[in-house]
């Protein structure tokens, strides 16, 4: 019997589609970035989803995401007698990549869906139409708020993050291996330089942008009813990971792949 795989195509060419969208809308809201048009109430609104609000599970998941790789960093390091480079090994990997990583996923997953969800659920009510009708550009009233807010949060929730996870490594370093928290302090300030608290502040704004853009392209590009409404919401959180972790990559080549001058 024939399977017929003419859906999976359309879903294919669909997905493929709203992803170039988010390139499109990404152009849209630098030209109107430039344009000066900005409702400050709404991007305050978004500032409170994007920050306070979201600030509970990324200091909850970088507390125990710092004691776990301490301990699995400082087992080994004991093992062969470098007990003072555990803070070290802690701010190379997790300070750089692990806590800007999880926070910006955090973020996908609580403000980028319901980016999505919101903007989509106003798409098949044709609110956004009314919007139109208004004379109100939603891009400027919907779209740019939310990219804003996100890319001023997100560099704040990292060093949030940060903090947390070096808190995490140090009580863990020192109730389960015996390393004196000022010698773990010590390891970290050593091997984190100011260039790494920079290159921290800018994957923060440029993961905000990828959260924000890509949760409101997939919102606006929204069609059907309540199910498709759900579906771009868990579809952009997957889309979003998956820039996330392209664009780290990309930003460990250009930033470690040679010394900082």
């Amino acid at each position: 019997m024939a399977l017929n795989l003419q859906p999976k195509r359309n879903l294919e060419q669909s997905w493929l589609i709203r992803c170039l969208s988010a390139f499109l809308l990404f152009g849209q809201i630098l030209l109107h970035f430039l344009r000066g048009k900005t409702y400050y109430r709404k991007i305050l609104e978004h500032t409170v989803t994007a920050g306070p609000a979201s600030l509970p599970p990324v200091l909850l998941v970088s507390g125990f995401a710092g004691m776990i790789f301490t301990i699995q960093t400082a087992r080994e390091l004991v093992r062969f007698g470098a007990v003072d480079s555990v803070g070290g090994a802690f701010a190379l990997a997790f300070c750089r990549e692990l806590a800007p990583i999880l926070t910006a996923s955090i973020i996908a997953g609580q403000v980028g869906s319901a980016f999505a969800a919101e903007l989509g659920a106003m798409r098949v009510t044709e609110q956004i139409d009314a919007l139109y009708m208004l004379r109100t550009d939603p891009i400027d009233y919907l779209v740019l708020p939310r990219v804003i807010a996100c890319c001023l949060m997100l560099p704040v929730m990292m060093i949030f993050a940060v903090v947390t996870g070096i808190i995490g490594g140090a009580f863990a370093a020192a109730q389960f291996y015996q390393v004196v928290p000022e010698i773990f302090l010590e390891s970290v300030r050593t091997f984190l330089l100011p260039s790494d608290i920079f290159i921290i502040l800018l994957k923060g704004i440029i993961f905000g942008m990828i959260v924000s853009v890509n949760g409101c392209s997939w919102g606006l590009t929204t069609q059907g009813g309540a199910k498709e409404v759900g579906e771009s919401a868990t579809t952009a959180v997957v889309t979003t990971w998956v820039a996330i972790f392209i664009m780290d990559f990309i930003l460990a080549l250009l930033l470690f792949e040679k010394p900082l001058l």
